[in-house]
Order: structure tokens, then C-alpha cells, then sequence
């Protein structure tokens, strides 16, 4: 699992735009800026929805008062659900949501989840990570798949 100290890995991921589909990549997103990264288990879900995309987006200028640079919302989803999730949601540019639909990027972090015993297959661990450069300066996990807290921005933001 990524720890405090170590980097965000490269990759290369596809995300909608208002212009079509459009690759971002770990420089795009996290080079020369200081990053709030969350991740979490399904768009759509009842704690995903209700709680933890939305508190990053209330609090998304706050985060930017004490140096947050941008916030980045991972799913292990495909770039047409996030984009349909960020607009149910009222998503605009306060959170960046990025699809890992092969779940790439969250294996490579060491984040994967296998919730195969409710058919939902891998996804990402819910967590929140600060990296400066891409280098993660801190990263807190909600252990158990439906707990929530130690990765809401609220959280976040009393560590900043």
C-alpha cells in the first residue's frame, strides 16, 4: 500500500470532458501541485454520494485557503459514469473526477478492494491522501467497506 514518502505512481487514464474524451496522466495531474487525492469504493453509492464527494465539494475552497491546489475524486468506474455521477452530483470544477475503470491505478497504489461477495468486484479503498508533487506527504484509510471519517475532507482539512 502507497505510504507517506513514496510517489503516485505513472499512469495514463481516460476522462470526459465537455469536448469528448480526453487522457490525463500522473504529471498532468499531480506535478508542481499540491493535491488532495480520494478515493473511493462506486459512484452512486449511498456513502460515496451522500457524504464523501459532497463534503470535498463544500469544502473545496477551504481546502484551496490552506494550500490545496486541486482535489481529485478516484473510482474504480468508466469515464461515462463518472461524468453522469459528477453532473447528479452538481460536480463542477470544485473536485477532478478521474475513472479507473481497469482499476489500474488504485492496484498500483496498493488501495484495491475486493467486494466480489456483493458483485461488485475490486474497487478502491475508501481513503484521502495529500501528495506535494506527487509525493504523498500522508494518506488515512476508513478500514472497513461503509465506515467513513477518517478520509472526509473535513478530516483532510484539520491535517492541512
Amino acid at each position: 500500500m502507497i505510504e507517506a514518502g513514496q510517489r503516485i505512481p505513472d499512469f495514463s487514464i481516460k476522462h470526459m470532458t465537455a469536448g469528448g474524451m480526453e487522457e490525463a496522466t500522473a504529471a498532468d495531474l499531480f506535478d508542481g501541485k499540491t493535491t488532495v487525492l480520494f478515493g473511493l469504493p462506486a459512484a452512486f453509492s449511498p456513502t460515496c454520494s451522500d457524504k464523501h464527494v459532497p463534503g470535498y465539494v463544500e469544502k473545496a475552497e477551504e481546502l484551496k485557503a490552506a494550500g490545496v491546489d486541486q482535489v481529485v475524486c478516484l473510482s474504480v468506474n468508466d469515464p461515462w459514469t463518472m461524468r453522469a455521477w459528477a453532473s447528479s452530483l452538481g460536480v463542477k470544477d470544485e473536485v477532478f473526477m478521474l475513472p479507473d475503470g481497469n482499476c489500474d491505478l488504485t492496484k498500483a497504489m496498493g488501495l484495491e478492494l475486493d467486494l466480489s461477495a456483493i458483485n461488485a468486484g475490486v474497487r478502491c479503498l475508501r481513503f484521502a491522501l495529500v501528495a506535494k508533487d506527487r509525493e504523498v506527504q500522508f494518506i488515512n484509510l476508513d478500514a472497513k467497506p461503509g465506515e467513513f471519517g477518517n478520509s472526509s475532507a473535513e478530516t483532510i482539512l484539520s491535517k492541512l
